[in-house]
């Protein structure tokens, strides 16, 4: 059972009404392509729930401090993240459709008129996570060859040579540089 459910009181289903309700969710992890980010704190949510006549609109925010791997270095950093709850209900399933808004945009409240909030609050905070995790952007990355941190300063593989400062590492296409092609 999610700790991100919300009851809608009887005063909700006059229109302009409005309430706030806030709290915590427990979200162990969230996987977002090859990407993990684990959460060892609960998420704080809070959301503005307001009758519009003909449904609900849920906006709000939810924040926590998720763990990931930074995808050069493959060290563990925090990562803070706020997003955007947005969430809009039908209060009847007979209405049809707002105007301008597609199937997947809305939902219809249940009839228990309970709003289970967690898969708002997990795909407010997908939209925050970035495309490439990194612990900073001036992270260098491991030595393509021996994988030593570059971060903590040069690595002694041969990429480097004895001055430190070496060629481009070797691609598959290295083994072209010495071949005799056809001149024209």
């Amino acid at each position: 059972m999610s700790d991100a459910r919300v009851f809608i009181p009887a005063e909700l289903f006059a229109p302009a009404e409005t309430s706030r309700f806030e709290g915590a969710l427990r979200l162990p992890c969230l996987e977002a392509g090859f990407d993990r980010y684990r959460f060892r704190e609960p998420l704080a949510w809070q959301v503005d729930v307001t009758n519009t006549g003909e449904a609900l609109l849920v906006s709000g925010t939810v924040a926590g401090e998720a763990e990931t791997e930074c995808a050069r270095c493959l060290d563990g950093f925090v990562l803070p993240l706020e997003g955007e709850v947005e969430g809009y209900f039908l209060l009847d399933a007979r209405d049809e459709a707002p105007e301008g808004m597609d199937d997947d945009e809305f939902d219809v409240l249940p009839e228990d008129h309970v709003i289970d909030l967690e898969p708002l609050l997990k795909a407010a905070l997908l939209l925050e996570l970035p495309l490439v995790p990194l612990c900073g952007d001036d992270c260098r990355g491991l030595c393509p060859l021996c994988g030593a941190d570059l971060n903590e300063g040069l690595c002694t593989c041969e990429r480097n040579g004895e001055d430190g400062e070496g060629d481009a590492p070797a691609g598959p296409f290295s083994v072209l540089k010495d071949f005799p092609f056809e001149k024209e």
